[in-house]
């Protein structure tokens, strides 16, 4: 697979016509199970596992296999369409929304959610960063318990 032009500057998930050309450009074909995975991925708002992913194209697609699936994922990210969000001791969720934002992840019941921070995006990194190597972005992750599992626990 030769790689794609980076979609770095893209911001919202690629549309069926940009997967087209980002393929063709790769060198690789669009087949229709990678087809299915990518209509899934950019119109799921849960950041979806390979496995959730599996458990809903499955029902349309009877033939596709969970390891398509991962190989597609991956793909899609080297190519620069998905971002892999990886959660602690858990499976990786993915993401198609290439736009900048950060991740609330709840430690309770695994949930994803988005948000904007404008401040973090425009702070400048301290100049030692530069001893780790070159930065090609920069994303915050919190990490806490979210509203629905704190009332869910104030009423247990």
């Amino acid at each position: 697979m030769k790689r794609a032009p980076t979609q770095k500057g893209r911001k919202k998930p690629a549309s069926v016509d940009e997967l087209r050309d980002i393929c063709r450009q790769a060198g690789i074909k669009l087949t229709p199970q990678r087809l299915e995975i990518f209509k899934a991925i950019s119109s799921a708002q849960d950041h979806p596992s390979a496995e959730i992913l599996y458990e809903r194209l499955k029902k349309r697609m009877p033939t596709i296999s969970l390891d398509t699936i991962y190989r597609t994922l991956n793909t899609f990210e080297k190519l620069g369409l998905i971002k892999r969000v990886q959660l602690l001791n858990d499976q990786a969720r993915f993401d198609a929304d290439m736009e900048s934002h950060h991740h609330f992840i709840c430690t309770r019941c695994k949930k994803i959610i988005d948000f904007k921070w404008p401040d973090f995006d425009s702070t400048k990194l301290p100049e030692n960063i530069k001893a780790f190597g070159k930065v090609y972005g920069q994303q915050a992750e919190l990490r806490g318990i979210c509203r629905q599992c704190l009332k869910k626990e104030e009423s247990e």
